[in-house]
């Protein structure tokens, strides 16, 4: 389980978290949500390790992952997909999944192995393979950088904005991904702005404001009131 308890976090001198906490269960979506500039990735980008957690601690299946670098982190079971993908254009689809596969500790006789069903987890990308990566379009690289955050078989995946400019076609794509992932008993702790994307798959829902967490419940407290007070522009 990702427990997050008094979280504060920024960027230089500014801070941006004000004293977070939430959970993420096995089997379970938690859905972060909120205007743009309040903090949701942010708060990923530090559970990741890619920013430092000042004050609070951020505990993953009870070890307190402070101090640890980003690749450590995601070495204990945990798959990052950031905001903009984040992917090699000019490195072949496969070698970009097997970048992900750097640093945690898997021997690489089980590579191939790990790429096909990473890979397999959006079908059209084992047919190009081969391909330079960015040569492919924006849905299919962020199904690419999904297959390579998943190519690891983390326990915890941190999604942050996979629909963001990606075709209807994908968005469902990816919406019955995280869906099998969870009855996997995954847990995934997801930064989405698509309210009818968050419904569908979200179990839980936490709403940001100006660094903190101004509401949570689950995904069918989500009413027009909220959505209106907390992401309405």
């Amino acid at each position: 389980m990702l427990v997050l308890e008094g979280v504060e976090s920024g960027y230089g001198e500014s801070l941006v978290l004000r004293g977070v906490s939430l959970s993420v269960p096995p089997g379970r979506v938690v859905c972060l949500m909120g205007r743009n500039g309040v903090g949701k990735s942010t708060l990923v980008k530090t559970v990741m390790g890619e920013l430092r957690c000042r004050r609070g601690r951020v505990l993953w299946n009870e070890r307190d992952l402070t101090g640890l670098r980003p690749h450590q982190r995601a070495a204990l079971g945990i798959g990052y997909v950031p905001q903009g993908r984040g992917i090699f254009p000019f490195l072949t689809v496969e070698e970009n999944v097997m970048v992900g596969l750097e640093g945690r500790g898997i021997p690489r006789r089980d590579w191939p192995g790990l790429v096909e069903a990473a890979l397999g987890l959006f079908p059209y990308l084992l047919s190009i393979r081969d391909r330079k990566a960015g040569a492919l379009s924006g849905g299919q690289q962020q199904q690419l950088a999904i297959a390579r955050a998943l190519a690891g078989l983390p326990e915890l995946l941190l999604l942050d904005e996979p629909t963001e400019g990606i075709q209807p076609s994908i968005i469902d794509e990816i919406g019955e991904l995280v869906q099998a992932l969870k009855r996997r008993g995954m847990a995934v702790l997801l930064v989405e702005q698509r309210v009818d994307f968050a419904q569908e798959v979200a179990d839980e829902f936490v709403m940001l404001d100006q660094g903190a967490v101004s509401f949570s419940g689950s995904a069918h407290e989500l009413t027009e009131d909220l959505i209106l007070e907390y992401l309405s522009a």
